[in-house]
């Protein structure tokens, strides 16, 4: 049984997910109307758009260092504030014709997501770790629920011609008090090295072991690498992909993407049960296969509506690679919090490095020939599926201050 403390906790993990996605969405279905505002041509919207993986890439390199410094809660609280107010501050720019107030917008976007989607991570884990059932694809779920919300919302104002700073002003209205009612439910010290929560190896008092030399988690870095970019490199191009390698109507392949988007959700909300059923590394199997199988199709098929069709195989297949990858890196060995924030970091890194590449091929060979190179890494993925065969991690006593519940209270949870 899990006390009440820990549901809302979970609770509230949920929502954090959610505010991002709905964030997210709702400034990308803008974007055209953003370009009108600003009169910015194709290459200023790029320089824009800059702003948003410099605050990023910025965020994800400092998120692991601040969790072990302060703890998971405040990067998440200050991660969650940023993506509020970017939201604001893009619609304030948008209302004012300045792209430099919108990349500015765009640049504390992405810090926030950035830092903030990490130590969410962690804590993720660490409630994975305690309840000893799998939670992180459902979290991650949530954030595909939220991009779903805000991408409806978005044509909604877009077809009724709702200005944009209106609409972004609800967006952060809304998402404010999301954070609000969540916040409280986070405990203190998840993740910092000052509370000690894990222990050291012997002999070190005080050391933490270097994560980045154990192999098993260089392998869990590889699935995640793998498929991430499997993810992003949908999120990128697949519109474009359709249209152009497939010569889709535009609104055709939007379809297509929100099916891609719709197959993530429904593969993150089912995938625990799966996972607990027939194990990580059969899942990541099954995942690596199935995207895989879409992508080929994709590529090599001149059927645009298999082509379609096949995109919803991609999407099953992308959705639990990454959460699942930071719930077997928690559990491969002591440090947990230091293991998730490598293993998300080098996932936020494909996210981030890995579509530029492929637009780079892209350019020079079609889009279609630029996704071989996503297929065969996540081809690759499914021979290192056995790394993700970690065992459970016992989950270490709650320290005073992440303990709401008096201690007589609280005892350990069955194994399942």
């Amino acid at each position: 049984m899990i006390d009440i403390a820990v549901r809302r906790r979970r609770r509230a993990l949920f929502v954090f997910f959610l505010i991002p996605g709905l964030s997210m969405s709702s400034w990308v279905t803008r974007t055209p109307d953003v370009r009108d505002q600003l009169g910015a041509s194709t290459s200023a919207m790029g320089l824009i758009l800059f702003g948003l993986s410099v605050g990023s890439m910025l965020g994800i390199l400092s998120s692991g260092p601040l969790v072990a410094r302060f703890g998971a809660r405040p990067v998440i609280g200050v991660g969650t504030a940023l993506i509020v107010l970017s939201v604001l501050v893009i619609g304030a720019g948008t209302d004012v014709s300045s792209a430099p107030v919108v990349t500015v917008g765009l640049f504390l976007f992405g810090a926030g997501m950035g830092g903030g989607e990490v130590a969410l991570n962690v804590d993720g884990a660490e409630v994975e770790r305690i309840t000893r059932l799998t939670v992180l694809p459902a979290m991650h779920g949530y954030f595909s629920l939220g991009t779903v919300i805000g991408a409806c919302a978005g044509i909604v104002c877009t077809a009724a011609t709702v200005p944009v700073v209106w609409h972004l002003g609800a967006v952060a209205l809304v998402t404010a008090a999301l954070f609000a009612y969540a916040y409280r439910a986070i405990p203190t010290g998840t993740g910092s090295a000052r509370h000690g929560a894990e222990p050291v190896e012997a002999g070190q008092p005080g050391k933490r072991p270097a994560v980045w030399k154990d192999r098993r988690l260089i392998l869990i870095g590889g699935i995640v690498l793998t498929m991430a970019l499997a993810e992003g490199a949908a999120n990128d191009w697949l519109p474009l992909l359709m249209v152009d390698g497939h010569d889709m109507d535009p609104a055709l392949g939007s379809a297509v993407y929100a099916g891609f988007a719709a197959a993530m959700a429904i593969g993150r909300f089912s995938g625990g049960y799966f996972i607990d059923r027939f194990g990580r590394a059969a899942v990541v199997r099954a995942s690596a296969l199935s995207a895989a199988l879409g992508l080929a199709v994709v590529i090599f098929a001149d059927a645009p509506l298999l082509a379609g069709a096949a995109v919803f195989l991609w999407g099953l297949g992308a959705a639990l690679g990454f959460p699942l990858a930071l719930s077997a890196a928690g559990d491969s060995g002591p440090d947990s919090a230091s293991r998730v924030s490598l293993v998300a970091t080098i996932g936020y890194i494909a996210f981030l490095v890995g579509p530029p590449g492929l637009g780079f091929l892209g350019d020079h060979y079609g889009l279609r020939a630029a996704m071989t190179v996503v297929l065969v890494l996540v081809a690759v993925a499914i021979f290192l599926a056995p790394a993700v065969n970690t065992p459970r991690a016992t989950p270490a006593p709650a320290l005073p201050e992440q303990r709401p519940e008096p201690a007589d209270e609280s005892r350990p949870h069955p194994h399942r």
